[in-house]
């Protein structure tokens, strides 16, 4: 099997109360041979039960741990890691996520792009749908646009705390992720910032061949969402989607400047 070595590159791994999550991910790297120059696991005030297998975790992958006494919420969690990142590049990934066998190679290519196009700000691995205004690039990976005149809201999702790859500079360029929020509102505000600053992404054509999400009985998601944001019922959704088409472009071009 090949090895596959990322020496400029940091694994962030975000994580709350999911050790075993945690293991799984790391096994999966771990068989895959894929080498960082370092690994960073943040956790967000976890029990001492989960402590306790993380000390055991620790011992075996020797990454560096970067805890909270007490839980400060998902912004507070990825700003202290991130900060802790000392290499030019980080790939991000929670917890719940499992790379496949595809991962290393189009990895590969990522980095490459990334060290070849200096304006290139991050690099996306999975999606739950396509992300609207695509231009072919390279390697299998579509380049997503961002313009005034694009009104599909699904355009916010340039940004997604899915996994990614980004450059360290990440919060310098776009702000620090905002703290003291519910967790899907962090995210929703770094969406904001990535747009209104122009953010340059690429994101990979085959939107779930590189990572799959996996939450357990045992280890379910901790994102709580609420029921309009989640029902199926088709007036429902005709009724949310003219919701977000009116805020989402709001927030972007008159709000949260």
């Amino acid at each position: 099997m090949n090895v596959y070595d990322f020496p400029g590159v940091t694994l962030l791994i975000t994580h709350y109360n999911r050790s075993t999550s945690l293991e799984r991910l790391l096994n999966s790297f771990e068989g895959l041979n894929c080498h960082f120059k370092e690994i960073i696991v943040s956790d967000d005030g976890s029990n001492q039960e989960q402590l306790a297998y993380l000390s055991k975790l620790q011992q075996r992958f020797a990454f560096r741990l970067i805890g909270s006494e007490t839980n400060h919420g998902l912004g507070h969690n990825l700003n202290k890691g991130q900060q802790a990142v000392r290499t030019p590049l980080t790939l991000y990934v929670q917890e719940d996520f499992v790379p496949t066998s595809l991962f290393p190679e189009n990895f590969q290519h990522a980095t490459t792009l990334m060290n070849e196009d200096e304006e290139l700000d991050m690099v996306r691995f999975y999606a739950y749908y396509a992300y609207p205004y695509l231009k072919s690039y390279k390697f299998g990976f579509s380049e997503m646009l961002i313009q005034p005149w694009q009104f599909n809201y699904k355009k916010i999702y340039a940004y997604s705390d899915h996994p990614h790859l980004r450059r360290s500079s990440f919060l310098q360029r776009f702000g620090k992720y905002a703290e003291g929020i519910k967790g899907d509102r962090t995210e929703y505000k770094m969406c904001i910032s990535f747009i209104q600053k122009q953010g340059k992404g690429l994101i990979f054509n085959n939107l779930t061949s590189l990572f799959d999400q996996v939450n357990s009985e045992d280890e379910p998601s901790t994102m709580q969402r609420s029921n309009l944001s989640l029902s199926k019922n088709p007036l429902v959704k005709i009724a949310r989607d003219i919701y977000r088409q009116i805020k989402y472009n709001y927030d972007i071009y008159f709000h949260l400047k």
